[in-house]
């Protein structure tokens, strides 16, 4: 098989609120699919279900009690997400993968048959950060990329912390020490990167580099091994 990436794009990525600057996202992700599939590259992109995700757990969530169940919505809506980048990549006519993957398993085989492959979720309790990551181990990428809406991974929160400082390079375990090792979040939670996939990322040895997915050029600079903006996290 020719080089492999794995992307994990977080459903904020999408931004319903953000109609304009979300265009003007896709379009430029769209050429870059474009590009790699022009060079052979393969990429499986691991779309999150951001708001459609917390919104319908939300509206669950008055009557529905097991976590498992909610987040077979939140799963619902990856699929959804990543739907519709699928749509938008076939519609320019990229060879594609037609069918959203369920398993791991499936979206190793699709990408054996197709340049690109775009899924969301697979089991309850497994963010599509993890699935990402396992994809990445299973297709043997060099590294697994989390695509979010944050630059970095930080010291603390930097949503409640003003002194939060950008890490640039860390080890797994240094990343293990601020968000947690193998404990599920919570239906509709997140965090820079779920601490299930950090358990399987450091059992895998798999690099991880975490940036702001917003800027596509970041994103673009990573798949092709150069310097970014960003963390980079080595096993």
């Amino acid at each position: 098989m020719s080089t492999v990436h794995v992307v994990a794009l977080g459903g904020s990525l999408l931004r319903p609120e953000e109609a304009e600057a979300r265009s003007l996202w896709m379009g430029r992700l769209r050429q870059l699919m474009v590009h790699l599939e022009g060079n052979g590259r393969r990429v499986g992109l691991v779309v999150g279900g951001g708001l459609p995700a917390r919104e319908g757990i939300e509206l669950a969530s008055s009557s529905v009690t097991d976590t498992h169940r909610l987040d077979q919505i939140g799963i619902a809506a990856t699929r959804l997400n990543a739907t519709i980048l699928q749509q938008l990549l076939l519609e320019i006519g990229c060879d594609v993968a037609s069918t959203i993957p369920h398993t791991i398993d499936e979206a190793r085989a699709l990408l054996e048959a197709h340049h690109i492959v775009v899924m969301g979720g697979t089991v309850p309790g497994h963010t599509t950060d993890t699935v990402a990551v396992k994809l990445a181990a299973a297709v043997h990428a060099r590294h697994c990329i989390i695509a979010t809406n944050v630059a970095h991974v930080y010291s603390k929160d930097p949503r409640h912390h003003d002194d939060a400082e950008a890490i640039h390079e860390m080890t797994l375990e240094e990343l293990g020490a601020i968000t947690g090792v193998g404990t599920p979040l919570e239906p509709g939670a997140s965090a820079v990167v779920d601490p299930v996939a950090v358990g399987v990322a450091i059992e895998a040895g798999l690099d991880l580099a975490v940036l702001d997915g917003r800027d596509i050029a970041r994103l673009d600079d990573a798949l092709e091994g150069n310097l970014f903006e960003g963390t980079i996290i080595k096993a």
